[in-house]
């Protein structure tokens, strides 16, 4: 199969353009620079020159391939709406160009959109519409897409990683302490890039459409566990501050530092046959890595 994937040479992306060339299928990797282009060509996959505001290029893009993995995304957390917005124009122009062939379009969500506190299910609503794909997938469906969306741990972690973990990380050498808020019982789930990617190639090749699929390696890890393990990592002390402070010593990434978020994968699990198998989000902490400049 020819796969158009957008955000290709980001930290998901890479690993999905490589998952997808090792089981045989071929790649046009949405790219906005030279240097995007080397990598793609250097992956073995073909660099396809765009951006997520170029609709056009979107549309011609998912016209040539045979499906699409839509990862691209503007992460800007200080204007959540316009990132939104521009998710959904890009969103509808690939769908224009997929509509009534049955070919899959695998979207991307996020698992801090659900209702917090109890383990979030694939067949659960999400408490927030922050991302477009909650809608849509259900949208492209009617529209004769075999359409499917992975919502996302927190962290998807591994090597290279320059997510929330290594946003927490220079938070923690900035302030001198590692922190976690009240008793840090509130649980995050955790996936790592290899099984995150695994899990987009089988919803590409056999996800009904409609389908809500759940990135979850590890459903529920304290964040005081965290917090702990990224406190040996810099030799700092992990300590616990209270929910007021929250916001000044977190700074924007605050929302996610207090979110209680457990999450299940069994559904998905059973469906697609995907069984994580890499290594967890404690193992990649003690690899040291994430604590080098």
């Amino acid at each position: 199969m020819k796969v158009f994937v957008t955000g290709a040479t980001g930290f998901i992306g890479m690993a999905v353009v490589r998952e997808l060339l090792d089981a045989g299928h071929s790649v046009i990797g949405l790219s906005r620079s030279q240097k995007g282009d080397g990598t793609l060509k250097q992956a073995g996959a073909e660099p396809w020159r765009g951006e997520l505001g170029d609709l056009d290029s979107l549309r011609r893009g998912a016209e040539a391939a045979d499906g699409v993995i839509h990862l691209a995304y503007i992460h800007d957390f200080s204007d959540v709406a316009a990132s939104v917005e521009a998710d959904r124009l890009a969103t509808d122009a690939i769908g224009a160009a997929l509509e009534g062939s049955g070919s899959p379009c695998v979207l991307t969500s996020g698992m801090l959109l659900m209702k917090q506190g109890h383990p979030a299910k694939e067949a659960d609503a999400p408490a927030s519409l922050g991302r477009y794909a909650e809608q849509a997938v259900s949208e492209l469906s009617e529209r004769g897409i075999r359409s499917s969306v992975v919502r996302l741990s927190p962290t998807v972690h591994g090597a290279d990683d320059y997510g929330f973990i290594r946003v927490l990380v220079q938070t923690a050498r900035d302030k001198g302490v590692s922190a976690y808020v009240g008793n840090g019982s509130n649980r995050w789930p955790a996936v790592h890039r290899l099984d995150a990617a695994r899990l987009f190639r089988l919803a590409l090749e056999s996800a009904p459409a409609g389908t809500r699929l759940h990135g979850v390696g590890e459903s529920a890890i304290a964040f005081r566990e965290i917090a702990e393990a990224i406190g040996r990592g810099l030799n700092l002390p992990a300590v616990s501050i209270p929910a007021e402070e929250a916001a000044a010593h977190f700074g924007w990434i605050a929302f996610a530092a207090t979110a209680d978020n457990p999450a299940s994968s069994t559904w998905t699990q059973q469906e697609l046959n995907w069984h994580p198998e890499q290594p967890g989000l404690m193992a990649d902490l003690e690899a040291g890595y994430y604590f080098k400049d």
